[in-house]
C-alpha cells in the first residue's frame, strides 16, 4: 500500500484548524463550496467538484483540537477505501497538521496528481486560517 502523507505550519491555534477542518464555512474555504457536512462520526460529508464529480467522506474520527480521520467511500476508484487523516499538534501558538492520505493500492498518475493536489489543500488551509482566504476548487486557475 501506497501512502501521501504531508507537514505543514500553520500560525494560528488548533482550535482554529479543526474548526477549518470540520465546518461548511471552514471547508468551503479551502476545498470546495459545494458541499454537505456534519462534525458527526459516521456523518457521510459529500464533496462536489464539477457536476459529475462527487466524493464522500464517513467521519471515522474526531479528536478536538486533535484529530480528524475520514474514509472515502464513494468518489474515483482509486480513492475508494483510502483514508484521509489530519492530525493536529499545536505548540507555541503555531499548528503543525500531518495529513495523511493512506491505503492506495499503488502509485499511479493519479495518486501523484492528488499528492500535488494535496499539498495545494494544505496551502490553501494555511492561507485561510492566517489571512482569511483559502484557495478553493472553485477559484483555482490551474
Amino acid at each position: 500500500m501506497a501512502n501521501i502523507e504531508h507537514l505543514q505550519t500553520v500560525h494560528v491555534p488548533a482550535s482554529k484548524v479543526y474548526e477549518t477542518l470540520t465546518t461548511a464555512e471552514g471547508l468551503s474555504e479551502i476545498w470546495t463550496n459545494e458541499l454537505i457536512i456534519n462534525n458527526q462520526i459516521g456523518f457521510i460529508n459529500e464533496f462536489r467538484f464539477g457536476s459529475n464529480d462527487i466524493t464522500k467522506m464517513r467521519i471515522e474520527e474526531l479528536i478536538t483540537n486533535k484529530k480528524v480521520v475520514w474514509q472515502c467511500i464513494d468518489s474515483d476508484p482509486e480513492w475508494i477505501g483510502t483514508i484521509i487523516s489530519f492530525d493536529i499538534e499545536e505548540k507555541n501558538g503555531k499548528s503543525f497538521i500531518t495529513l495523511r492520505h493512506m491505503n492506495w493500492k499503488e502509485v499511479t498518475p493519479f495518486y501523484r496528481s492528488c499528492n500535488y493536489n494535496w499539498a495545494i489543500f494544505l496551502y490553501s488551509l494555511k492561507s485561510y486560517c492566517e489571512e482569511g482566504d483559502g484557495l478553493p476548487y472553485h477559484k483555482r486557475k490551474f
